[in-house]
């Protein structure tokens, strides 16, 4: 992990980016073998985005973001998808009440900073929408009145691409309000041994109190939220990020073989969210700058669940990640 004293942070947000490095550094002693899973998770907090996470059963997805919500000023709602759900099982209804004669609108889950929607996929269009409605728009609307949701509001959505049976998977349009998509996979062996340990001394100290960790106050993280808008990207970062995005809709001046496999890229939320998510992951790192390094570490989460196949590509057993990693070799920078 990059220390502060490695890259010491020009600005006035300098203890809003000490107390995230702190988080950052108890959430990997936490989730251990899923750094990646840890910065997006950090990253979309300070991006005000969301995160749509898939990998196998198993791998922390919500350990993670249940220990993210121990060192939040917030609370934390986990909604289990299943094919019978409502969406006013998320947004919440109008209940009638006889002893008034009026209807009281009763909150739903959404009302929460934190969100585990955990299998996402395993309900229906209906309520797929109801929570990507609230993600995009920060509010929900029941009857004739719309109701603000808490900030901060992150969601973190899980798939698992193991068992496909029974589920509805995500429109691409639907896909593209959230802000990354993450791949997780298992751990090495070297951490497999370190969660072992870890889970041996969690059994133990279930009987004991358990010391609660440092919390972030929703002011900080406004603060930081605000402070990654006001690093510097010089021009040419700028313009390399934006060519990144362009090439993704047309790479046909780099590779026709590109052109053919892609069949729709990234949008223009494609852009602010790449823009977004590097100016995070260079604050996160102790930069008051952007580079285009920076650029490049966030551009497969970014970019992955955005882009279309074709189905030559498919037919060619070609992923998204390979047509980013060609994107990224091919669009100059600078």
């Amino acid at each position: 992990m990059t220390s502060e004293t490695e890259h010491p942070v020009v600005s006035a947000s300098t203890d809003s980016h000490s107390a995230f490095l702190k988080i950052r550094n108890y959430l990997q002693q936490r989730i251990i073998g899923q750094e990646k899973l840890v910065d997006s998770l950090l990253i979309a907090l300070l991006a005000d985005g969301h995160l749509l996470v898939e990998g196998a059963p198993g791998l922390a997805k919500t350990t993670a973001i249940k220990e993210l919500a121990n060192v939040l000023e917030g609370d934390f709602h986990r909604l289990q998808f299943t094919p019978d759900l409502l969406p006013g099982d998320l947004t919440g209804t109008d209940v009638y009440r006889p002893e008034t004669g009026e209807f009281v609108f009763q909150q739903g889950p959404l009302f929460h900073n934190l969100i585990l929607a955990d299998e996402i996929n395993r309900a229906p269009a209906k309520v797929q929408s109801a929570l990507l409605e609230a993600m995009g728009e920060r509010q929900i609307t029941v009857g004739r009145t719309t109701y603000t949701l808490p900030s901060p509001f992150l969601v973190m959505a899980t798939q698992n691409p193991i068992e496909q049976e029974g589920t509805y998977p995500l429109p691409e349009a639907q896909l593209d309000r959230f802000l990354m998509h993450v791949m997780i996979d298992y751990p090495s062996a070297e951490h497999e041994n370190a969660i072992l340990e870890l889970a041996r001394k969690q059994a133990a100290e279930q009987y004991e109190p358990r010391a609660t960790p440092m919390q972030l106050s929703n002011m900080e993280v406004k603060h930081a939220q605000k402070a990654i808008l006001g690093l510097h990207m010089a021009a040419p970062v700028q313009e390399y990020l934006v060519q990144l995005v362009l090439a993704s809709r047309d790479p046909s001046p780099y590779s026709e073989q590109l052109a053919r496999w892609i069949s729709y890229g990234g949008s223009p939320r494609a852009t602010i969210a790449l823009d977004r998510c590097s100016r995070a992951h260079a604050w996160l790192h102790g930069r008051d700058y952007v580079s285009p390094e920076d650029v490049q570490a966030v551009a497969y989460e970014v970019l992955r669940h955005r882009i279309l196949l074709s189905y030559e590509a498919e037919a060619d057993g070609v992923t998204s990640d390979k047509i980013i990693a060609a994107l990224i070799q091919n669009t100059p920078v600078g």
